[in-house]
Formats: structure tokens, C-alpha cells, sequence
């Protein structure tokens, strides 16, 4: 019963849906909102009496659009926050349960990881012995030799201990948009297949005595993503190792997977597929529609905005919705944008025939912002407007776009190549692709 009031209490003071200081973050983003509604109408009014805008109003609304942009993202910090208190109680580590409850789970976690059951004693000797032997190596480890094995990689490499993997995927998920909204995977090999079923089978009418010739046979395809591999090393001086009264693990994981977040984030929007995965929007375009049948699988369809390098100067949202309707029904349901925020900002301008803005901005906790009623999605990896750029996708990312995790996260220990310096070689093994041409459409400037 304490436990649980103590729970309530704490929820109420730091959960983002009711911490007071989080409803006026809201309240403040649609005060925000409306005063830029008002500037950019009154700015519109002045272009369509005089021709062009005053400079004043166009500084104005630059500014209340970065505001808008501020507000957001400390929306999304208290969401965060909001999210992290919820796993720190999921893992027993406020309230009740504590360090033996957070174990018990971590312990569950790896044998769910790794294949391999173990009981909380062999995880916490587990967990003692990668710690000695990120300070001292191999030799400071011998005792704990067998309770590492259980975690072992088949190539020789230590995997990382699961409360250290937990939060490692953690911090990627929350720092790469496309592992939000894609169809995530975790294999046991270096490849994953599947089939393409985008043939059609054929036929025809017939008369009762009319002969009947051979009609199409519809044939399936295949589709591979390869697992590619990405890597970090930090280092540290063999005398904080000694010396330091840290988490070992903590720091590893933090050093390691802010690295691998970025470098996946990349690769996952753009890579070119050359030692790494084929990035969303790095295939090949065309303008052929899915009615036209005859673009090739593999292309994805774009539609373009009439000016290069911009929108339309006469009717810039017409290319919005001729984006979102050359999307197949079926695909809008799950459909969301994907552009970065200096193209959200030019889309909040935009209006349709009944005067009502395109974008709005999310009204409580958990909920997003929108255009045209679809979810948006901020990524910086996306490109920005330029000249016949593909800078606006929309679709169904989850159809679209397969990530595929390897299992087994390796840490190889260094203390031999930098004399003094302990360089901490971390590995992951994780590949990305699309799969599906028809759930997705691109918006391009030219």
C-alpha cells in the first residue's frame, strides 16, 4: 500500500501527462501556435495589398516558427523523462523491489537475448566479472572464467551484459526516428530473405465453346537484407580504470551507443548500401504511378512540387495532398510524414481551400504533430529542400523499411596498441532495407 502511494505521489510530480510544468509547455505551444496563425495571415494579407511582405513581419513569424520549434522539442525532453521514470519503475528500481527485483529481470532479459537460461546468481557473477574485466583484462578475470562463458560470442568476443544491452537499445530507439516507426527485427545469421508477391496471374473471357489458350502464371520474387557491421572505440587511460569509482558498464554504454545511434540514424535514412544498409531515401525514383504498372519493382514513385528547390508559389499545398492521395487506401492507415524540421517549418504556412492550417501541433502528452491528421516524424538525416531533392517521404514505414539486428553486441579489450590507454573495441551487427515500393511516396522539389 506504500509502496503504491509512493508510486502515485512520484508519478504525479514527474510524469509528463501530469506534471503541471508539462500542461504549460502545451498550453504555451498552442498560445504559440495561434500568434503564428495571426502573423502569417497578417503576412499574407500585406503581400496580397502591397505585393510583397514587410520585413518586420516576415522577422516575426521566423521567430514564433523557432519558438514553435523550441517547444517542441521540450515536450519531447519531458516525454523522455516522463518514459524514464516509467522504466525505472518497470525495473524495480523506485518504490519497491529494488536492486534484486531490477537483477531478476536483467537475468530473464539475457536468457531471452542470448538463448542461454541463467539464474540471478550466475547473471550477478556474470556482471562482476565483465566489470573486472574492463578494468584489469583477461588475467583479472580467470576466476568468473565460466560465468562468462554463458555470454560469450561465437567469434570470441564478450558480449555485453543485458541490463548494459537494455539500455543501449534504449538510447538508439530514442535517438533514431526510423527505428520509431520501421519493422524491427533481431536474427541468428547474417542475412534475412523474404518473398515479393507482385506478380499477377492472367485471364481473359471465354465462350462456351471458344478454346482456352495458357494464361500468365504470376511468379514470386525475393527480397535479402545482409547484416553489416558498425563500430565504436572509446578508450580510457588505464589509471581511471584503476583509480575510478564509476559504473564501468554505464559509461561503455553511453560512450558506445551515442556513437552507434548516429551512425545507424545515417545509414538507416541514407546509406548507400556499401558496407552498411541502404538507406530509405537512397533508391532509385520515378514518377510512374502504381496504376501505371509499369515501374520497376525496386523504384519507389515521387511527386513533384512544379519549382525547383521550393514549393509551389501559388498553391504550395497542393503538393502535400497530392503526396498523401497517391498513397494507396490501404497504406494511409499506419501512414505518417518523415522530413526534417526546417521543412516542417515551411509546411506550417501552408493552408487548405477553407483556410485551415495543415499542420497542428500535438494537444497532450504521447500525442504528435500532424499534417493533414498523419503523424510527422523530425529526422535531420532526411534532406533538406534543394534542387530536385527528395525531401518528404510519406507512407507506411513499418511495410516499408526492415531493419535487422544481429544478435550480439561483442566488447574487446586493448591495453596493448597505446601504451597507457585502453581502447574498448565494441561491435554491433545490424542491416536495413526496403522491401516494399508501393507503401511509400516521395516528395520532390523540382
Amino acid at each position: 500500500m506504500n509502496h503504491m502511494l509512493e508510486r502515485k505521489n512520484y508519478e504525479r510530480k514527474d510524469s509528463g501527462a501530469l506534471d503541471p510544468a508539462v500542461s504549460a509547455l502545451f498550453a504555451e505551444q498552442m498560445k504559440t501556435f495561434e500568434a503564428f496563425k495571426a502573423t502569417n495571415d497578417a503576412l499574407e494579407k500585406e503581400v496580397k495589398k502591397l505585393g510583397s511582405a514587410d520585413v518586420l513581419t516576415e522577422e516575426k513569424l521566423g521567430k514564433i516558427n523557432k519558438t514553435l520549434d523550441d517547444l517542441g522539442d521540450a515536450i519531447k525532453l519531458s516525454q523522455k523523462h516522463a518514459e524514464e521514470i516509467e522504466a525505472k519503475f518497470n525495473r524495480g528500481g523506485l518504490g519497491g523491489g529494488g536492486k534484486e527485483d531490477a537483477e531478476i529481470k536483467a537475468a530473464g532479459d539475457f536468457a531471452a537475448l542470448t538463448g542461454h537460461a541463467v539464474t540471478v546468481d550466475d547473471f550477478r557473477d556474470y556482471k562482476k566479472a565483465f566489470n573486472t574485466y574492463m578494468r584489469k583484462g583477461p588475467d583479472g578475470r580467470q576466476p568468473e572464467l565460466k560465468s562468462l562463458s554463458v555470454g560469450s560470442d561465437p567469434d570470441g568476443g564478450y558480449a555485453v551484459t543485458p541490463d548494459v544491452t537494455g539500455r543501449m537499445v534504449a538510447k538508439i530507439y530514442e535517438s533514431s526516428p526510423i527505428r520509431q516507426v520501421a519493422s524491427v527485427v533481431t536474427i541468428g545469421t547474417d542475412s534475412l530473405e523474404g518473398p515479393i508477391d507482385n506478380g499477377e496471374a492472367g485471364a481473359g473471357w471465354v465462350g462456351e465453346k471458344t478454346s482456352r489458350t495458357e494464361t500468365s502464371t504470376p511468379q514470386l520474387g525475393k527480397w535479402t537484407i545482409a547484416v553489416n557491421e558498425v563500430y565504436a572505440e572509446p578508450r580510457a587511460t588505464q589509471k581511471v580504470l584503476d583509480d575510478a569509482m564509476i559504473d564501468l558498464e554505464a559509461w561503455l554504454a553511453t560512450k558506445v551507443s551515442d556513437k552507434i545511434a548516429r551512425v545507424e540514424n545515417a545509414a538507416f535514412v541514407a546509406g548507400d548500401g556499401v558496407l552498411k544498409p541502404k538507406g530509405l531515401f537512397s533508391y532509385a525514383f520515378a514518377a510512374t504511378t502504381d496504376k501505371a504498372g509499369t515501374r520497376p519493382w525496386g523504384t519507389f514513385e515521387f511527386v513533384g512540387t512544379g519549382t525547383s528547390g521550393a514549393f509551389s508559389a501559388t498553391a504550395p499545398a497542393d503538393a502535400i495532398y497530392d503526396l498523401v492521395y497517391r498513397l494507396k487506401a490501404g497504406y494511409r492507415t499506419n501512414a505518417r510524414f518523415m522530413m526534417t524540421r526546417a521543412t516542417v517549418g515551411a509546411i506550417r504556412k501552408f493552408k487548405d481551400t477553407t483556410g485551415q492550417y495543415l499542420w497542428q501541433p500535438a494537444l497532450t502528452a504521447g500525442q504528435p504533430q500532424t499534417v493533414l491528421g498523419y503523424s510527422v516524424v523530425e529526422g535531420e538525416d532526411v534532406p533538406e529542400i534543394a534542387a530536385n531533392s527528395y525531401s518528404i517521404a510519406f507512407g507506411d514505414f513499418a511495410e516499408t523499411y526492415q531493419i535487422v539486428d544481429r544478435v550480439g553486441i561483442s566488447v574487446l579489450r586493448d591495453p596493448l596498441t597505446l601504451k597507457g590507454w585502453v581502447k574498448f573495441y565494441t561491435r554491433r551487427r545490424t542491416g536495413g532495407g526496403a522491401v516494399n515500393f508501393e507503401s511509400m511516396k516521395f516528395l520532390k522539389f523540382a
